[in-house]
């Protein structure tokens, strides 16, 4: 299998493209700062991790930034703050303020030299536009959970996007799902037959951060540290 056999990347975006977990991070420091004990680092990004899946999971049709917003109402709770509406809404709110990893715009700016780019993303229309300004590219389609009224690993979500491609007469052999989250997008894609790229941004920490970990059978056909190096295999591959 080599990454030339492709005709479509349908990409992942919070986690592969955009670095969510600096996002995150940073938007939740005003409330941190009033959490009782201390937190930082991984510990504070497995518990969103753990309120933001069982949020998707409860209320598969809320609009991302509200669900956001529920899911910083649920961490005052569990960290023991007084509940603030404004700053829930603010979080909820903050996605387009989350930076694309430094080599996002420019690595596909060169495969959209090479391939059909798409989004399947668990996230809505509005907060993705923020986003897609720092990436700056035109994507060929882009599929939210807005959409499709749930969220990944959600089996729907890799169908309706199999289904609304093959409309435009793009079989899924033809597909490579570039994606960081193994719990969000590897598992489900593979279930789905899809073929699979791993983008592997914590490859220098360990556990998984701001997703769920992953079902141990979960398979990729390649790993990447970096879309940086996507690119350079592609190149090594085609002399481009």
């Amino acid at each position: 299998m080599k990454l030339a056999d492709f005709k479509v990347l349908t990409f992942d975006c919070y986690g592969t493209l955009i670095d969510w977990e600096s996002g995150i991070t940073a938007a939740l420091q005003p409330l941190l700062a009033r959490a009782k004990p201390a937190l930082a680092g991984d510990a504070v990004l497995e518990t969103f991790a753990r309120h933001e899946s069982a949020q998707e999971a409860e209320t598969p049709g809320l609009i991302y930034s509200v669900l956001l917003a529920t899911v910083h109402r649920r961490l005052a709770g569990e960290w023991g703050v007084r509940p603030d509406e404004a700053e829930d809404m603010r979080f909820g709110a903050s996605v387009p303020d989350w930076p694309a990893f430094s080599d996002s715009r420019s690595a596909l700016a060169y495969l959209k030299r090479h391939y059909r780019l798409v989004i399947l993303s668990n996230v809505d229309r509005a907060s993705f536009a923020g986003s897609n300004r720092r990436l700056g590219v035109e994507f060929d389609a882009i599929f939210t959970a807005q959409d499709i009224g749930s969220y990944k690993p959600n089996p729907a979500n890799f169908n309706y996007m199999l289904a609304r491609l093959a409309e435009q007469g793009i079989a899924s052999g033809e597909i490579l799902h570039t994606a960081q989250s193994l719990f969000h997008d590897h598992a489900p894609a593979k279930r789905a037959g899809l073929a699979t790229a791993w983008i592997d941004r914590r490859h220098e920490r360990s556990g998984w951060g701001a997703t769920m970990p992953p079902p141990t059978d979960t398979t990729y056909d390649f790993r990447f540290q970096s879309l940086d190096a996507m690119v350079a295999a592609h190149q090594a591959e085609t002399g481009h």
